[in-house]
């Protein structure tokens, strides 16, 4: 079975209203979906987020013309060799391959990893907290106050792009509005040093309802996140923009996270990430995906997670949730699935069990003018 032909489809939404992280605000969200489809007709989706222009000219200059051609059925080859061009290619050329093979054995994704043990999945509110406006801090509360109202019991709010001062009074003042069966994380993306993370602990231990601090020092600092975890009254988490399973090994071995968050964009396709769940699992480690970009990317999350045991014998809390992005980004329902009370059913059907909302697709075809 080999590949014919290999379409692409760059999407671009410029956003009303900016919003982002400690690392600053959003313009814009960019999304790259691919289908590959083979000489049968079988097809198969993949997606990427880049710089819009690299990843068009990657995919029609060298990566388009290496797989004409090819089996798809040697998708570990193809991914190896992709990744060493550019690995969010790689990512989403891993995901289109997978699709067609479950497809072409007339299975599931998640059939085709051998089985699912969940029939649905926790996901989480993801929110990004910061904007121009002079209340940014209301405004990110009546966000996520919507949200809860619509059935999400578990919300990820960002701290790190202001002072502690100011951070402190947001969060103080949002879980003071939250029911206390809302659980709640908070991500730094890595701002801090240890004694600035180490601060968080006089308002941790003021509440019950949390789920973890995420990321809040650079990740290449093994031993101070060692020593934070000793300090701290809720996990640890993170990983998500780590490529490779060994970069996860000084982290567990040396008992610097609670949580991993490998993010199938980020890992060299879908194989490697599942292996870093695999791995998270062996060291008796929780694993909660991080996946805010990608509605493509999220639903392959959600069925990896799927097919992960539980991470412990209590019931009530068989598998961690996903990420779910919950701002403006209207790319979130181009494969269309949806929570319901913060639960996610897993569709049925051959490969991943959803088709495209081509509607979507077309009103937001980037049309290769400067977005940034």
């Amino acid at each position: 079975m080999q590949i014919e032909r290999v379409e692409t489809y760059p999407l671009l939404y410029r956003l009303t209203q900016p919003y982002g992280d400690a690392n600053g605000c959003k313009k814009y969200r960019a999304c790259y979906l691919i289908r590959i489809v083979t000489t049968s007709g079988a097809d198969g989706w993949g997606e990427a987020v880049d710089w819009l222009p690299t990843l068009d000219k990657g995919f029609r200059e060298r990566i388009i013309p290496y797989l004409i051609g090819k089996r798809v059925t040697d998708r570990l080859r193809l991914v190896e060799v992709i990744s060493k061009w550019h690995q969010r290619s790689a990512a989403a050329v891993s995901m289109a391959l997978t699709e067609i093979t479950a497809k072409l054995a007339g299975l599931s994704v998640c059939e085709l990893w051998g089985g699912a043990y969940h029939t649905s999945i926790p996901v989480y509110a993801s929110f990004q907290s910061y904007s121009e406006r002079p209340d940014w801090a209301e405004h990110s509360i009546w966000l996520v106050e919507r949200q809860v109202q619509a059935g999400f019991r578990r919300i990820k709010v960002k701290i790190g792009g202001r002072s502690w001062q100011e951070d402190r009074r947001h969060i103080e003042r949002l879980m003071a509005s939250l029911p206390t069966d809302v659980q709640v994380a908070v991500d730094a993306n890595q701002s801090y040093d240890l004694a600035a993370a180490r601060q968080w602990e006089h308002v941790f231990s003021r509440y019950e309802n949390w789920m973890w601090l995420e990321e809040p020092m650079p990740m290449e600092r093994t031993e101070e996140y060692a020593k934070l975890r000793q300090a701290l009254s809720i996990p640890l988490a993170g990983g998500e923009n780590l490529i490779h399973c060994y970069q996860y090994v000084p982290l567990l071995k040396q008992g610097a996270l609670d949580i991993i968050q490998p993010d199938p964009m980020h890992a060299t396709g879908v194989d490697s990430f599942r292996f870093m769940l695999q791995m998270g699992r062996q060291f008796g480690h929780r694993v909660s995906p991080h996946v805010f970009d990608g509605s493509l990317t999220r639903l392959y999350a959600i069925y990896a997670q799927a097919c992960l045991p539980a991470w412990s014998k209590m019931d009530a809390d068989p598998i961690e949730p996903v990420e779910w992005d919950v701002m403006d980004n209207p790319f979130t329902c181009i494969f269309p699935i949806a929570p319901v009370n913060g639960q996610v059913t897993l569709p049925r059907g051959a490969g991943i069990g959803v088709q495209p909302d081509w509607q979507i697709i077309k009103a937001l075809c980037w049309d290769g003018s400067a977005y940034a």
